[in-house]
């Protein structure tokens, strides 16, 4: 059989990923993982429980009070749909969770880190489902498949991108790998493409399989990874598995009884295909789209061109009345109507909405109405005739609200689209700016555009009043240069700029609502227009929709259950727990992250939560529905808690440690031990569950609950994250409200957007096979931290392998080394001793506030780097290294990084260090603060060593340019360091001029710029002052403490740190001998630091000496 998935791959263009040339030391380092991860799993490391009902009786302390005295945390991420595999991008997630639990584990907290797998929705049914047929068409093996006369290829989907109508309301970028999916002809392809052997691909033809197969593939990857996962409480969603089959049911009861879920008509993304709403996770395309809710304005055509009515002549009955419908967000702003614009290059459709009322409009926005109870028979779009916008131009509307009582003519727009919208737009120039550059360039160019100019020149009339003008629209034109319509890009700015200050910043200048706030009178005046029937509501979807199915899907108008989000009352305290303005709310780590929460709660409503098609739960009031897939997700993180006292596997096919059967699991006993309602002897005697087990589940929940930490991509932001905090504030009360969420970027791989299509692709299983579990960790720890994209680069796994093995060897080897020293000294020692000090309290900072790009950087390079500088700077003085520093080091490297690389870490712990127990149960240790003025003098030998190094090698150059110098490196050579303790005159003069200068209290200058310049000009070196007095102003701007930048004392003794040097100097740098002379500014005097006496100074190389920053001479000396 032709191989069809080589077919499709073939002509593809593949990115490169990096070839490994050596294993060696990778394979010793995955040895070492796969050692430590069984050692882990067989002692059951990670398995948490909550302090136990037989110690602690349940009643005998309060939850608060538990948790405080045995301080606990918990963790998830978003579960993943268990479709496929885990790559990198779901490890990148996991990795938030994973590196903050090591750390937390280290501080004596009971960590509680477990995993499930998602399984409800479309997706796994509809796949199922297409191999059901394709193994009809070509057999269980696919052996009849015969490669097509069309080769099958690739195809690219690109999301629709379509401008933001409604400008009010937050959105987020779509990521992952939406952007580009391989779409292979059929199912069975894509299935062979994942590594599935074509022998078993007829076994996911049913939907179960998928279930069986991918979880324990899940479970297995993030084994290799070395997380730290409570296996116990894993589990798979839908009816598979009965306990939580009977938690989703206790759930949505709850819900609708709380009047959470309602049941009514509300628009919703529909697949006229499939029969049913399309919800996120069943679409190939557009996930986040929401539908766009318009108010559509019926203007009735008063007089057709003559074009126009030739050819509806005979088409339409007798007093037919046919309208334009040009779809709104602004209802408000009718009242300025000035023209009716059409598309002279679109075809547009007469259809029949109405006996005797027809609408004018394009055939998608009739497809988006059929389901809309807006024509007289659901689902059926009767259209009469077509007719060219161009045919239109020129016939006159009434236009509803208009002060232009006589109507309105139909006008050219060559920006219309026909995606969007009805095609047809209607013209208010006062407060569109669009509108306002299209009717002012048809004025201009009548003639070219054929038409009467005066119909373009109706009076625009002020309707709203915002703190820039009356006359918005053409303010901001002016005010923003926009010539013509063809100046999109400023168009674009200056229609948000309109639309928002009109609706948040404008008052109502005219109609029944004047005087009151935009905001207010806007939802009035629609529902006044519809009202009267001169309008009517329409929605369509806000972009570009795709079912699994291959439908383009559209919005229907459909009695359904719903949640009901962004209901008043309850959308108040999601807010107000967002915004957090007392510390006691949501964390979310970043302002970005919790603005983006803001804008969603803003604007998201209604959610359907039932679907007739997929896997999951069943309704439990109507079971002919399924509960969708976003709606079973928002509170699963409470069955966690109790899912081992349940089931012992996946499916709940086994019973857990509570010996309880999936009957017993009655909504009375998930009141109970979720909710804490009263444990009375009738739901004992219902559910035959023993008292102490229902008491030990119910302390294992408030324990553990509330959930610490959620992390997920920032995408979920716009439902699954925001749907999970309403749905905790409903059913829960605030004690057990998540702590926090933090979201993340998408990942890309190796700085391209991870694609299978290009080959930029990689699985979980794929990077910890080619790199190892840590060298892995370490690259997704350097990734990145913020809400922004970060980029897995294998080049930094790769180097990680080789720097990891070296450390490892270099810790085993020194460790048996006899000829380390054990007296301390206190240059090398103390410098190295205070660096480890920072960089431990560093990494600690870091890891507490999960900024792990920092962490590591504290934790491994930083700290890799203090050690060989270390063990450079006593090789230069001539000394070994001393014995109790280089075993510290060698502890707290591995401390330090065991939240991030714990297999390495525990090698080191049990190997070289010989410790007797695991380091996943060390604590973090416990340093003193470092010394600043240790620090100080650190990065001060650092800085110096480096000048020296830089002075000499600007003389070898031009040494080697040819150029004449005094001095030759090749030949015995000298170093004078010139140190001084005073500051030049003009600095300190300056100084006491900026103070007498600036206001401490308002941090500002006391007087004008030309004012100090002319001081400044007195100053000796004036050419060096002024640019001098502007680097004090700007450090006080940016707030550095005016004792800071005034008092400019050195935190350390720069002699002594001076002199310390010399040895290695002389040793590194190769020098005969070395002189520290202390000068002082004016003086032909030295004083020689380390033979005594006075000196005479010679070179004018000495003035160049400041506090902190010496100067240099290197001369040559006879041998």
């Amino acid at each position: 059989m032709t191989d069809p998935v080589i077919n499709v791959m073939e002509g593809l263009q593949n990115v490169a990923l990096k070839d490994l040339k050596g294993t060696e030391k990778r394979d010793s380092l995955i040895a070492t993982e796969k050692k430590y991860q069984q050692e882990w799993e067989d002692q059951g490391l990670f398995n948490a429980n909550a302090p136990s009902t037989t110690d602690i009786p349940l009643y005998s302390i309060t939850a608060a009070e538990l948790r405080q005295k045995f301080p606990k945390f918990f963790g998830t991420v978003a579960f993943p749909y268990t479709n496929g595999r885990l790559h990198v991008g779901h490890a990148f997630t996991f990795s938030k969770v994973e590196f903050h639990v090591g750390f937390i584990r280290m501080k004596g907290i009971n960590v509680l880190w477990p995993q499930g797998y998602h399984c409800t929705g479309l997706p796994i049914k509809a796949s199922a489902d297409k191999l059901v047929k394709e193994v009809e068409m070509f057999g269980q093996e696919f052996e009849r498949y015969r490669e097509e006369q069309e080769p099958v290829a690739e195809t690219v989907a690109k999301p629709t991108q379509r401008e933001r109508e409604d400008v009010t309301k937050f959105t987020a970028k779509k990521g992952k790998v939406a952007a580009k999916s391989v779409k292979m002809k059929y199912q069975f392809q894509i299935m062979q493409a994942m590594g599935i052997p074509v022998q078993q691909i007829h076994l996911f033809a049913d939907p179960a399989y998928w279930l069986e197969y991918f979880p324990p593939l899940c479970k297995l990857d993030l084994g290799n990874f070395g997380s730290r996962i409570d296996w116990r409480r894993q589990f798979v969603t839908t009816d598979a598995n009965p306990y939580f089959d009977a938690f989703v049911r206790w759930q949505m009861i709850r819900l609708k009884e709380l009047s959470k879920i309602k049941f009514g008509k509300r628009h919703t993304i529909y697949s006229i295909k499939d029969g049913q709403p399309c919800m996120d996770h069943d679409r190939s395309e557009g996930e986040g789209v929401n539908p766009q809710l318009y108010v559509a304005i019926k203007m009735r055509v008063v007089e057709f061109t003559p074009k126009s009515n030739e050819i509806l002549q005979g088409k339409l009955p007798d007093n037919a009345k046919v309208f334009l419908v040009p779809a709104t967000l602004r209802a408000e702003t009718m009242y300025g109507q000035v023209a009716c614009f059409v598309s002279p290059k679109l075809t547009y459709g007469v259809y029949e909405a109405a006996p005797k009322e027809y609408y004018v409009m394009t055939e998608r926005a009739a497809r988006n109405m059929a389901y809309q109870e807006i024509f007289t028979q659901e689902g059926v779009v009767r259209k009469t005739t077509e007719i060219q916008g161009s045919d239109l131009i020129g016939a006159l509307v009434d236009a509803p609200l208009s002060f232009h009582r006589a109507g309105v003519r139909i006008l050219p727009m060559e920006s219309i689209l026909e995606t969007k919208g009805t095609g047809v737009v209607t013209c208010v120039p006062s407060d569109s700016p669009d509108d306002y550059a299209t009717i002012t360039d048809l004025a201009k160019k009548a003639e070219y555009y054929k038409i009467n100019k005066e119909w373009a020149q109706l009076e625009i009339i002020p309707i709203i009043q915002t703190p820039t003008s009356d006359l918005l629209a053409p303010a901001l034109v002016k005010k923003m240069k926009i010539s013509s319509p063809k100046d999109v890009k400023q168009l674009k700015e200056a229609k948000e700029l309109a639309y928002k200050e009109g609706f948040y910043q404008g008052h109502m200048l005219v109609g029944d609502f004047k005087g009151e706030k935009v905001a207010d009178a806007k939802p009035k005046v629609r529902a006044q227009l519809i009202e009267a029937g001169l309008a009517f509501e329409y929605a369509e979807p806000e972009n570009k929709v795709v079912s699994r199915s291959g439908d383009e899907c559209t919005v229907a108008l459909m009695e359904q259950y719903y949640i009901d989000y962004g209901e008043d009352s309850w959308r108040a305290v999601a807010t107000d727990y967002v915004e957090n303005k007392d510390g006691s709310g949501l964390n979310t780590y970043s302002s970005d992250a919790r603005n983006a929460f803001l804008g969603v709660l803003d604007w998201l409503k209604q959610w359907a939560c039932a679907r007739t098609y997929g896997l999951g739960s069943k309704l439990p009031w109507a079971p002919e529905f399924l509960v969708e897939s976003l709606s079973d997700s928002t509170i699963y993180m409470s069955y966690y808690t109790v899912a081992h006292y349940l089931h012992s596997d996946l499916f709940g096919r086994e019973k857990g440690i509570g010996n309880i059967a999936p009957e017993q699991m009655i909504d009375e006993v998930w009141d109970y031990v979720l909710s804490g309602t009263e444990l009375t002897d009738n739901i004992l005697a219902k559910s035959r569950i023993p008292r102490e087990t229902l008491e030990a589940m119910r302390r294992e929940f408030e324990y553990f609950y509330p959930l610490d930490l959620r992390v997920s991509g920032k995408d979920l932001i716009n439902n699954h994250l925001t749907f999970f905090l309403y749905n905790h504030i409903a059913l829960f009360p605030r004690e057990y409200w998540p702590k926090s969420i933090r979201v993340n970027g998408h990942l890309q791989l190796n700085g391209e957007k991870m694609s299978k299509s290009t080959g930029n692709f990689m699985t979980l299983d794929d990077v910890v096979k080619k790199f190892g579990a840590d060298a892995s960790r370490i690259a997704l720890a350097d990734a990145g931290d913020t809400i922004q994209d970060s980029n897995f680069v294998e080049d930094v796994a790769d180097n990680t392998i080789l720097r990891l093995h070296s450390l490892r060897e270099w810790c085993e080897e020194i460790s048996k080394s006899q000829e380390l020293r054990t007296k301390m000294n206190d240059f090398e020692d103390a410098l190295f001793d205070n660096e480890m000090k920072a960089l431990m309290q560093g990494a600690r900072h870091h890891y507490e506030e999960t900024n792990y790009k920092l962490a590591l950087k504290s934790c491994f390079y930083d700290f890799i780097n203090a050690k060989d500088i270390y063990r450079a700077s006593c090789a230069s003085a001539g000394i070994p290294m001393h014995r109790d520093l280089v075993f510290k080091y060698i502890r707290l490297q591995a401390l330090s990084l065991t939240p991030i690389a714990p297999h390495w870490a525990e090698y080191i712990w049990l190997e070289v260090l010989h410790e007797t127990e695991t380091i996943q149960l060390a604590r973090w240790p416990e340093v003193p603060g470092p010394d600043a003025s240790l620090s100080a003098a650190r990065a001060y030998v650092l800085t110096t060593q480096s000048n020296i190094t830089s002075a000499e090698s600007a003389q070898v150059k031009k040494l080697a340019k040819g150029k004449h110098i005094n001095f030759d490196p090749k030949k015995p050579k000298r170093l004078t360091i010139f140190v001084t303790r005073e500051f030049p005159k003009w600095q300190t003069e300056c100084i006491e001029l900026v103070k007498e200068t600036w206001d401490a209290v308002t941090n500002m200058q006391k007087c004008s710029d030309k004012e100090l310049s002319t001081r400044v000009v007195k100053i000796t070196k004036v050419k060096e002052a002024m640019p001098f007095v502007q680097r004090l102003k700007k450090r006080l701007r940016d707030g550095e403490p005016a004792g800071v930048v005034m008092e400019r004392r050195l935190a350390f003794d720069e002699s002594k740190a001076v002199a310390a040097m010399v040895p290695g100097l002389k040793r590194a740098a190769g020098l005969v001998t070395v002189d520290v002379l202390l000068v002082t500014e004016g003086s032909k005097k030295g004083s020689d630091l380390l033979h005594g006496g006075e000196v005479d100074i010679k070179s004018a190389i000495a003035e160049l000496a400041v506090p902190g920053q010496p100067s240099f001479l290197f001369e040559n000396i006879e041998a």
